[in-house]
């Protein structure tokens, strides 16, 4: 049982229901078409925008609200055009939010990964609010700047209010706080994002205080976590389980799909890429103008990909024809296929071709990287631009850092330790890398799946070592020499090549290697340009991508697991139960 008084001019007495219609990590996901023929189409907010028409006809408008929960901005073709290409128009996700009448967006931790001149055009050019109350502004001491009142200044709006049959509906917008640990100051700059915990409770108190709704919402660009709070990223749960005065909490970040309810609360996570629509359901009495029982549901809402809406494709389809142009465009040729699932066996022709790239542009002693599409394909023959989003799909840089050979041992110690187990060869249920028998939604694994994120598998070029899979932790890899065969010191200071999250913590493998995040400027050497133009700018100049020039081993070097006799029966056997 509920009670609370609802706010003047409210709802009349009478019983009401509220639908809470959730998005999140569309990640650029705006159209069905991945633009090439003959490939199958994709959830998208095409789709979506069918989905919820349906919904809003079913339970009346005025019933409805509907919310995203972060990282819009960021993960495909059109995203990308409209972000960088095309600045003059107004952003398509802009005109498509409008379309689709939202009545809020939250900020993830990828739109900011665009840099200020995307995501603070984006605001004056969406009908609707862009919401983080955690996003502080600070000055150039980088103290958090207050108003006249003293309260903290937010970049983006904190909340929003709308209404649904009288009844009045906070909108709380956070994202995430570990920014910072992602992305290079310069996308940030001016920016400091507070801790969720207590901060949220704090600002849904002041917001209750003064505004007085009747219905409470906070979406929060979080991953849903274990419920203890302890992952700073991903607090979702958590925020669940200790909110007072919340009726709903939306997570997203993680793309784990996941719906819950309580007696007094509902909780939605609808997983990512236009896959699910997150549903959330209040059931209000109202008696002699109060607020005097509430109840809750929530489930997941499958979205039918071939059930688009046409009236929205052809609004759009200049705009698509447009990005369609530009990402078919010839660049040059691939000499041999292109798996980025090979590089979970040991070196493989893409990760060559991203130290490469790395290496090739900065001049680094050492390159490390890791596969960034889990298993993407690209076919030999003539490259197009929209190959470059499957080779290297984030707009990561290329940052070039000082570390002593000590570092880059550590460095990659902790790389593989998230990669393998430690295996003896004795027993029938060992696994050489490190998987569950349970599937993975951010991959679209069914059963077998990484138990962590197969982006953080980092590998090194520049040098030649070995992998020792009976060892543990500490003591599986030794660094026998550089690529050109001198000597590989411990002692001595490298250049090492790497992108802007690593770079600044993301994954924490810098930080395993006794490397702060927070004193990273002073290791920092050089910054380039991002490594999908990177890799643009290398088929320009040289035509192709050749396996043979980019795995060259006096450049790259070269790894592998030892003992061979024992990991390439184990690392197969694992592979097939992936793939």
């Amino acid at each position: 049982m509920f009670s609370a008084s609802c706010a003047q001019q409210g709802p009349k007495d009478g019983d009401y229901t509220i639908h809470l219609l959730t998005t999140n990590d569309v990640h650029g996901r705006y159209f069905d078409s991945l633009y090439v023929d003959g490939r199958a189409p994709k959830a998208s907010l095409l789709a979506v925008s069918a989905q919820v028409d349906s919904l809003r006809n079913l339970y009346g408008k005025d019933n409805v609200v509907f919310v995203d929960a972060g990282d819009c901005l960021q993960g495909d073709n059109a995203a990308y055009f409209f972000n960088f290409v095309d600045t003059v128009h107004r952003h398509i996700y802009a005109r498509m939010v409008e379309y689709m009448k939202y009545d809020a967006v939250v900020v993830g931790n990828h739109d900011i990964e665009t840099g200020h001149r995307v995501y603070d055009r984006i605001p004056g050019q969406m009908s609707v609010p862009f919401l983080a109350a955690n996003a502080l502004r600070t000055g150039e001491d980088g103290k958090v700047l207050v108003d006249c009142d003293g309260k903290p200044q937010t970049h983006f709006p904190g909340y929003t209010i709308v209404r649904r049959q009288g009844l009045k509906i906070a909108i709380i917008g956070f994202t995430n706080p570990n920014i910072k640990e992602w992305l290079p100051e310069e996308l940030w700059t001016g920016l400091a994002f507070e801790a969720l915990v207590p901060y949220v409770q704090e600002y849904v108190d002041k917001v209750k205080e003064m505004e007085s709704p009747d219905v409470v919402v906070v979406a929060a660009h979080t991953g849903t976590g274990s419920g203890d709070g302890s992952v700073f990223e991903n607090q979702g749960l958590y925020l669940f389980n200790s909110l007072n005065g919340v009726d709903f909490v939306v997570a997203a970040h993680d793309h784990r799909p996941l719906v819950l309810k309580t007696t007094d609360r509902a909780f939605v996570n609808s997983g990512s890429h236009c896959r699910n629509i997150g549903h959330g359901i209040l059931n209000v009495k109202v008696r002699d103008g109060k607020c005097v029982e509430k109840s809750f549901d929530s489930e997941l809402i499958p979205v039918d990909v071939k059930r688009t809406d046409e009236k929205m494709r052809k609004m759009f389809r200049k705009d698509y024809e447009a990005v369609k142009e530009f990402t078919l465009r010839p660049i040059g040729q691939l000499h041999a296929d292109l798996l980025t699932r090979d590089a979970y066996r040991g070196m493989s022709d893409y990760v060559n071709l991203l130290n490469t790239i790395a290496l090739h542009s900065s001049g680094a002693d050492v390159s490390v990287a890791s596969p960034l599409t889990f298993n993407g394909f690209v076919k030999a023959g003539t490259l197009i631009y929209d190959d470059l989003f499957t080779i290297y799909p984030f707009e990561n840089r290329l940052f070039t850092l000082r570390m002593t050979g000590q570092e880059i041992k550590d460095y990659l110690e902790a790389s593989y330790d998230g990669w393998i187990n430690t295996v003896s060869g004795k027993s029938e249920d060992e696994h050489l890398l490190k998987i569950t028998a349970a599937p993975d939604p951010r991959t679209g694994q069914d059963r077998w799946s990484f138990v962590g994120r197969a982006y953080n598998l980092d590998s090194a070029a520049g040098l030649v070592y070995t992998v020792d899979v009976t060892k543990p932790l500490g003591k599986r890899v030794e660094i026998i020499s550089t690529a050109d065969g001198k000597e590989f010191c411990l002692n001595r200071e490298y250049v090492v090549a790497m992108n802007s999250y690593r770079a600044s913590g993301g994954g924490g493998l810098l930080k395993s290697a006794g490397i702060d995040s927070e004193k990273m400027e002073t290791r920092l050497v050089a910054r380039y340009p991002e490594i999908r133009d990177l890799l643009y700018d290398y088929l320009k100049e040289c035509g192709a991508i050749d396996p043979v020039v980019t795995g060259a081993p006096e450049v790259i070097g070269g790894w592998k697991f030892v003992p061979e006799s024992l990991a390439g029966p184990l690392m197969e056997r694992d592979m097939d139960l992936l793939f």
